[in-house]
Order: structure tokens, then sequence, then C-alpha cells
């Protein structure tokens, strides 16, 4: 799997970054038992931090990039935590988005899919996860988009 993984990426034209080193006193992954638990990962891609506040300087759309991004990040601290072996992943268990916006924007469902889609994209049946995506008046370093994960792995 882990292997039809890259291949599934490389359709996509995606790549995963290297998993993120924690940028404060706590670790990138936790196992218990079968569970992986991964911290948050905040939005960044090949050109930096993706910041902003949807509802204001940012859309939808673009929210939705930045889910996707921390998506990615999100894959590579699990391919970490499975030995670089993703064919151990038996399922996303659930995705928690955090969207920086204004009081008055609602669409935070629609831009954590960036992230959701991703999972499901890369994974099938077993991408599919529980979720919440919630509305923050502020995000770390001012990033659009945080995304924390549970995995279940063999």
């Amino acid at each position: 799997m882990s292997t039809a993984i890259d291949a599934r990426l490389a359709e996509l034209g995606l790549t995963l970054p290297n998993a993120p080193a924690p940028a404060a006193n706590y670790v990138p992954f936790v196992q218990s038992g079968a569970l992986v638990f991964v911290s948050g990962q905040i939005s960044a891609g090949p050109e930096g931090l993706i910041c902003g506040k949807l509802g204001d300087d940012m859309t939808a759309e673009q929210g939705q990039e930045a889910a996707r991004a921390c998506g990615l990040a999100l894959i590579a601290q699990l391919r970490a935590a499975c030995g670089g072996d993703l064919s151990r992943l038996r399922r996303v268990v659930k995705l928690t988005g955090f969207v920086n916006c204004t009081p008055d924007f609602t669409d935070q469902p629609k831009v954590v899919n960036g992230a959701s889609d991703l999972m499901v994209a890369l994974f099938g049946d077993a991408g599919r996860h529980a979720r919440a995506a919630v509305g923050a008046p502020a995000l770390p370093l001012g990033v659009a988009v945080e995304v924390e994960g549970i995995f279940e792995i063999a």
C-alpha cells in the first residue's frame, strides 16, 4: 500500500513534505496501542507558512488549499510514526481542524474538507473519518489552518 500511496500522491501531483519538527515542548506524534495521535500541523507549503484570516483576506477555496497542506504534513508525521511504511495505516479515525476566521465566517467545514478530501483521495474508504471543524479568532504564527489527526495502524 505504501507504494500505492506514493503512486496516488504522484497522480495527484503532490509530494509529502518532511515531517515538521515540533515548534515547542511537545512531540509530533504519540502512539498508544494501535492509535497514533498526530499533533496539530499548521498550514505551510514550499514557500513557507500559509497565513491569513478566512472571511477577511482569504477565500474558502484558499483555506481548503491551506487545509490540504496540513493534511500532507499529517501524513508525513504518520509516515514517520510508521517507520516509513504507510501500508501500516488501517484507518484515518478522526481529524480536528481549526480555521483562523472572522466571527461571521461559517464555512469552516468547507475549509477543512481540504484535509478530509485528501485523506479519502489517498486512502480510499480507510480515509473516511470522524471530524470537527472549528473557527478560531487566531492561530499560531497567524496561519490560516491547523489540523490534528488520529490514525489506526497495524
